[in-house]
């Protein structure tokens, strides 16, 4: 028989593996309905849909192994890297979905939300003030107009499966939906910097690094509250607090 494995699990939602099957459970349908449409939508390898009952939707597993893990070395060839990037590139210029995704906030609404975020990480004493001033003012190149283009919005490397220098699969479409194409990319490399150059090769066209670099301090500063309060550790080694401390 085979074990249930918990994959992740938060007050929000939680996937299960049981065998050669992920059980997603999660009481926002209209996240899911996000997830699936953007499966059926991708013009890149995604799990297949086995079926759906809500709160519940199954999911095949993806071949191959994650690209990596946020606070570890990638063991993934460089070839493989920029194939990640050649997949984003594709799916950057496939016709954009209807909805927007969590890439596509308002530019507005985003300075705010980070505005409010960097006042709780200082009063509340999470973070030193001057890391999240740093960082603040790093992440100011990312408030900038972009074009829309067909996002995954939650591109961490562990949504990344790889066989070789092949890409077998990309998981995870939740947050996915019109959005900047570079948050896609600087999620992908978040904690890797080291290989930012190979998916850039692989992306084939010129990007602001600056931006990127700028996302990498703007998703960091928006995420450590939330991963505290859910049970993650943002200050592991290589994690969102070493990312934040590479930018003084």
């Amino acid at each position: 028989m085979d074990e249930v494995k918990v994959v992740v699990a938060h007050s929000e939602r939680a996937t299960l593996r049981v065998g050669d099957v992920f059980l997603k459970v999660d009481p926002d349908q209209a996240r899911m309905d996000v997830e699936v449409e953007a499966m059926a939508l991708a013009p890149v390898p995604t799990p297949e849909v086995l079926w759906r009952k809500p709160p519940v939707l199954a999911i095949a597993a993806v071949s191959g192994t994650a690209l990596g893990r946020l606070g570890e070395p990638s063991t993934a060839s460089p070839a493989a890297w920029a194939a990640a990037g050649a997949a984003l590139r594709k799916l950057h210029d496939a016709p954009l979905p209807p909805r927007s995704g969590r890439a596509g906030r308002s530019l507005d609404e985003l300075a705010a939300e980070l505005d409010g975020e960097c006042e709780s990480l200082v009063t509340n004493g999470l973070l030193p003030a001057d890391l999240v001033t740093r960082n603040r003012q790093v992440a100011e190149a990312a408030l900038r107009p972009w074009t829309p283009a067909f996002t995954h919005g939650d591109l961490q490397i562990a949504h990344v499966f790889v066989d070789g220098d092949e890409i077998t699969g990309i998981i995870d479409w939740s947050e996915a939906g019109q959005g900047d194409a570079l948050y896609d990319l600087a999620t992908l490399t978040l904690g890797h910097e080291v290989h930012l150059d190979d998916v850039v090769a692989g992306y084939g066209t010129d990007v602001d690094l600056d931006v990127i670099r700028a996302w990498w301090s703007l998703r960091s500063l928006l995420a450590v509250r939330w991963l505290i309060e859910h049970g993650f550790d943002p200050s592991a080694p290589g994690c969102e607090v070493d990312v934040l401390k590479a930018r003084m």
